[in-house]
């Protein structure tokens, strides 16, 4: 059976799974798939879930906030901030679920404080102009 090698970069570390048989993943158009030697192909996913097999029956699932995936010469190479993997949908869905709420608190968190950094500035602005007239 023909397979082809994927390789997980993110922050941390690095992985390396070899004898993927498919991966089907999401990007920006929808819904694609890649078997072994498919032509050259890059793209971007998008924040969700991937899946992939390593043999035909158990699909393993891999969950990203957005990454980077490029194919070529029988290795498909994905690039990410982070990245999870579990056979068990669920149980990965509840993490990824729980990553975007972190992730849209960080959010939410770095918006108040640029805007209380403008306000301050500009209060100070003002205060500057005030002394300049």
């Amino acid at each position: 059976m023909s397979s082809f090698n994927l390789k997980l970069f993110d922050s941390r570390h690095q992985q390396c799974i070899t004898g993927v048989s498919s991966f089907v993943g999401l990007d920006a158009t929808g819904s694609f798939g890649i078997l072994p030697y498919h032509a050259r192909f890059m793209t971007t996913l998008v924040f969700g879930l991937a899946r992939f097999s390593v043999d035909t029956d158990n699909w393993q699932y891999l969950a990203v906030p957005g990454a980077v995936l490029y194919f070529n010469n029988n290795e498909l190479s994905i690039s990410t901030r982070h990245f999870l993997i579990d056979t068990d949908f669920d149980r990965i869905s509840s993490l990824l679920e729980q990553q975007c709420i972190t992730e849209e608190d960080k959010l939410r968190a770095t918006r108040e404080s640029l805007g209380l950094m403008e306000r301050a500035m500009l209060k100070r602005l003002l205060a500057l102009k005030g002394k300049a007239a």
